[in-house]
């Protein structure tokens, strides 16, 4: 069964008060460059680059396609052919290029700095820093104090203040081993002249209650506190930057909240009744819905079939085409889900069975699967849409497997696929080595709060945002052993208000509302509707996502 995903991005190593200053409209799609850390011969040189293509991702939303450049490679001038110059501060200390340092302190163009490393601006009395964009830097703060298993939770600043809302950084701490799975550094700045610098979101500390800049603007000169794509969640301050970037560029879009759900892997053993009702009360509600499609059927080593191998061709998947032909009559549309959602006939994740496991990615050897390459991905995305099309059937968007595909997959789905609906993983190399001693690669999961039109992988993006509802059948399936309720989707739609343009996005699986499982899905699904609904969403079909 599937789960919700919170893609952590910091190491996923397959192994997150508007300015005093007038914002000029960009009319034209911005031209930005990402400057991002790489440090040749370390283990973290390919950081700065995981996290300058996550930016590059919400920069697709803009219509910019972004250049990503080294730090070392930036030479004199650079960032004057371009609106908007983003440095990625991704690795502590690494030397930054004079022209580099010189361009940021002469340009009147528009500048974001992240995290790490202003200080080589801040602290060099070269630059007269502090007297030119009136503020300063005074250093990193992150821990207030090492865990322990008596102070477990010591603090740091990690509540992001914005809109009314507090964004929480994500932290664990693991007693046992003494680990700490958080990114609590943040760069301390304080504002000296108000007429030249300005708080445009504020961070609290809440053990000491401190306070400080999270989001700082100087004129052109825009610096970020923290990474904001580390262990990003749909609660998390990575939601603030996707809604202060529409300032930064000078991009107006207007205020608009919309919502899509998906009824999720719908394959040929799904529920006609269970689908027939959720239909049913959609149409009476006159909202357009999504089906996420699995063309194919195949129970690879006979798991529900006494243990003998079992294929369904859509052809043969009555009770499939019963309940997606009567909910096409009544405002829903098909994704392609996937050709098997399943690969070969192992157990990639679970069972080997459609629904369950991994398709475009070998997840037992968390590498791609042995016959990963752009034929092999866009003949089974093909296979799949010619067993649609010939049942009948036009998938108005692509949705991969689990979320997780090899890059060369997600490059050749734009050859098969106008539009996807999902949430994706990222790669630094398309081969990736996850282990190796010096410029170790990364794999990194983006969630998006609204359309990317382009992303890194030339894919068009609508967003799946909020997550689904899950519960705790560990008596059932081992594998489904926690509980992620309808008050949570709701909760994170309510925080993705604070995107001027974001959209509440979830799925369900049909399968919750079967008596077996003895669970509130009906209910819960309807109280998830309705509760999206009163936060004033608009409800739209994923065909008409802008």
């Amino acid at each position: 069964m599937k789960k919700i995903l919170r893609f952590m991005s910091v190491v996923m190593l397959f192994a997150a008060a508007l300015m005093a200053q007038p914002v000029t409209a960009q009319t034209a799609a911005p031209k930005t460059l990402i400057v991002y850390d790489g440090p040749p011969g370390t283990d973290q040189a390919k950081l700065g680059l995981a996290y300058g293509i996550m930016l590059k991702n919400l920069l697709g939303h803009f219509d910019s396609n972004a250049e990503l450049l080294p730090a070392q490679d930036y030479v004199a001038g650079k960032m004057q052919a371009y609106d908007a110059t983003f440095y990625m501060g991704a690795y502590y200390d690494n030397p930054l290029p004079a022209a580099f340092l010189n361009d940021v302190m002469t340009t009147q163009k528009t500048v974001v700095w992240f995290k790490y490393n202003l200080w080589q601006l801040a602290w060099n009395p070269a630059y007269s820093f502090s007297a030119k964009f009136g503020f300063s830097f005074s250093g990193l703060r992150g821990m207030n104090a090492a865990p322990t298993a008596a102070n477990p939770e010591p603090g740091f600043f990690d509540t992001v203040g914005y809109k009314g809302k507090s964004f929480v950084k994500y932290y664990t701490f693991n007693g046992a081993t003494g680990y700490v799975n958080a990114d609590p550094d943040l760069g301390v700045t304080s504002v000296l002249d108000t007429a030249k610098a300005s708080v445009i979101v504020p961070v609290r500390n809440p053990k000491t209650g401190e306070s400080a800049p999270y989001i700082l603007r100087s004129g052109n000169l825009w610096y970020v506190a923290d990474m904001p794509f580390s262990y990003i969640g749909p609660r998390d301050r990575y939601l603030v930057l996707t809604d202060v970037l529409h300032d930064m560029l000078g991009v107006s879009h207007a205020e608009s909240h919309q919502a899509m759900v998906r009824l999720e892997d719908v394959g040929a053993m799904v529920s006609v009744s269970a689908m027939k009702t959720l239909t049913d009360y959609m149409y009476g509600k006159k909202i357009p819905f999504s089906i996420a499609m699995i063309p194919r059927y195949v129970d690879a080593l006979g798991v529900y079939n006494g243990n003998v191998p079992l294929t369904v061709p859509l052809s043969q998947a009555t009770n499939l085409k019963t309940a997606v032909n009567y909910a096409l009559t009544r405002g829903a549309e098909v994704v392609m889900h996937g050709y098997t959602h399943q690969y070969s006939n192992i157990a990639n994740g679970n069972t080997g069975v459609s629904g369950d496991d991994y398709e475009f990615w070998n997840i037992v050897a968390n590498s791609p699967v042995a016959e990963d390459s752009a034929a092999w991905a866009l003949g089974r995305l093909n296979a799949g849409k010619t067993e649609l099309a010939s049942n009948g059937y036009t998938p108005v968007a692509w949705e991969t497997p689990h979320y997780h595909a090899s890059a060369l997959t997600s490059k050749v789905t734009p050859q098969a696929f106008n539009t996807t609906y999902q949430r994706v993983v990222y790669f630094t190399a398309d081969q990736p080595n996850f282990y190796a001693a010096t410029g170790r690669d990364f794999g990194v999961g983006q969630i998006f709060p609204y359309v990317i039109k382009k992303d890194y992988y030339g894919q068009r993006i609508i967003p799946e945002s909020l997550g689904n509802i899950e519960y705790d059948i560990r008596a059932i399936d081992p594998t489904s052993n926690f509980n992620y309720t309808w008050q949570d989707i709701v909760m994170n739609a309510d925080y993705a208000k604070v995107v001027r343009d974001g959209y509440a996005s979830f799925f369900f699986h049909p399968f919750w509302l079967e008596p077996a499982f003895a669970v509130p899905g009906y209910q819960d699904f309807q109280n998830t509707i309705n509760g999206i609904t009163n936060l004033g969403y608009t409800w739209v079909a994923a065909s008409k996502a802008q």
